[in-house]
């Protein structure tokens, strides 16, 4: 009897314990699909990536993970990780991380399907992540200052005032993340060179690239980072020293969580045909072997952590956005998506200027090809959104549920979202709910079924097209959000 007692206790001990493990992962329920809820899931693996229709992605800000130039996203971890989203059909939405020691406990929270930050394989790291299989190795190099008469010294004077040997270090204070590899090989390398090393213990937010900017500009004498960012960031700066090892070469790799052998499996497979066709070499070159595009970003005003700004038409973009009410960053990711900001561009439709209008619309807007400025375009694109947002207000009284309603009508007008409104108003869905609800009916209707409904007024429409100028407009608005300023409240 008591045996049997042992095992009902050890069983509720056991599932209580299964209960907790899949709270971990559950995902808050109370957002809607347009800012990313997947379905309040508690298990998320490939199959779910898949039905959310995203690929989350953690990493940082930084001139090599994840950065915005001249509109575009860019950075290794991103360019590698968005074709492999591609790869298995969905999106790839990046969540930035603002402290990178959280970045493991983020990913166990499901706040992400990846961590993505340069992140070096350790056995610690192990216990509590699956790495996919290694995409380079690199080594952990000292960062220090060369002396400020270093270009009158002979190379046997430089490397006399330099640390050239891990045994100089004992005694001297290294600046470094808690929760970074650094930190990990420092305390070893104190205990293996017999001579206690002050490793100076920096808060998660301040990254690497900005630490080896304080060694540059003297507020710390010495830091450490993995050799190929150091060799990229380093260029920024001529009186630094990154040839001193602290380290073997070590591997680098993307973590996923352990609950989520499938997702591993599809990274490792896509990553093996990656480097057959030589793309991971191609990809890693442009981010960490090209140092005069490298330093052309950094010295660009469009480059986001540094400059600023996306476009050259910021201010035009600030002064007509207000109109709208909408954050001027919104405005610019639509601007980006009609244009990518050239003011000359011109499609097969005939549709012409920043904001891509077509010549009826811009002649009510007493516009044409000859005075189409590209102050002239944006107000008569943002005066053609005002009235659309207005005719859509009567159904839809929130200004920001409005949103992706007024994008899909600037993009292939509004009378087909009135019938997708009304498609879903018949089938029993939310007509002022876009995600899954009217959205769902956009895309269906190219299908007969749909278009040749009594309840449809403007019949056929290739629906991918809209669905998908929103949902890239709404993603893009997203990055410049967290690289440019802070999420705005649309005007009620």
């Amino acid at each position: 009897m008591m045996w049997k007692n042992y095992k009902i206790l050890f069983g509720l001990i056991f599932l209580l314990t299964s209960l907790i493990e899949v709270k971990k992962c559950s995902l808050p329920g109370s957002r809607d699909s347009s800012q990313n809820d997947y379905s309040n899931i508690e298990h998320r693996d490939l199959d779910q990536v898949k039905k959310s229709k995203k690929l989350v992605l953690l990493t940082e800000n930084s001139s090599t993970t994840y950065f915005i130039y001249k509109g575009q996203p860019m950075g290794y971890e991103y360019e590698m990780l968005n074709a492999f989203a591609q790869s298995i059909g969905v999106e790839l939405d990046v969540e930035v991380v603002r402290n990178v020691d959280n970045i493991f406990q983020m990913l166990d929270s499901c706040e992400g399907d990846i961590a993505a930050d340069n992140l070096t394989v350790t056995s610690s790291r192990r216990k509590d992540v699956e790495f996919a299989s290694p995409l380079f190795t690199t080594r952990q190099v000292l960062i220090q200052r060369k002396p400020d008469n270093w270009p009158k010294l002979s190379t046997a004077q430089l490397e006399s005032l330099l640390v050239k040997n891990p045994l100089q270090l004992a005694e001297r204070q290294v600046y470094v993340r808690k929760g970074s590899s650094f930190y990990e090989r420092l305390k070893d390398l104190s205990n293996e060179i017999g001579g206690k090393i002050n490793v100076i213990e920096t808060p998660g937010t301040e990254t690497t690239e900005e630490l080896i900017g304080d060694v540059a500009k003297g507020k710390i004498d010495f830091t450490i980072a993995d050799e190929n960012v150091a060799r990229i960031i380093a260029s920024y700066y001529d009186n630094l020293d990154i040839s001193t090892p602290v380290s073997f070469p070590q591997k680098i790799a993307w973590a996923v969580r352990r609950t989520s052998p499938e997702l591993l499996s599809a990274l490792n497979d896509w990553l093996s045909k990656q480097k057959k066709k030589g793309y991971n070499d191609i990809v890693f070159g442009k981010y960490f072997m090209d140092k005069k595009s490298a330093s052309n970003r950094q010295t660009s005003e469009y480059f986001s952590l540094t400059g600023g700004k996306i476009s050259p038409y910021d201010d035009l973009i600030k002064k007509y956005s207000v109109k709208l009410g909408w954050d001027w960053k919104l405005l610019a990711a639509q601007i980006f998506q009609e244009s990518q900001f050239n003011p000359e561009a011109k499609s097969w439709s005939g549709a012409f200027g920043l904001m891509q209008l077509l010549p009826s619309t811009a002649a009510h807007y007493n516009v044409d090809t000859t005075n189409m400025s590209p102050e002239a375009s944006i107000a008569a694109g943002v005066a053609y959104l005002r009235e659309v947002d207005g005719y859509l207000a009567k159904f839809i009284p929130d200004k920001e549920t409005r949103i992706p309603f007024d994008l899909a009508s600037y993009d292939v007008g509004a009378g087909h979202i009135i019938d997708a409104r009304n498609l879903a108003i018949k089938y029993g869905l939310d007509p002022n709910k876009w995600e899954d609800n009217v959205a769902y009916f956009l895309l269906n209707e190219s299908l007969p079924k749909y278009y040749n409904d009594p309840t449809v007024s403007f019949g056929y429409c290739r629906g991918q097209e809209p669905y998908q100028y929103v949902r890239e407009i709404m993603n893009r608005y997203k990055m410049y959000h967290n690289q440019v300023g802070s999420q705005y409240t649309a005007k009620k």
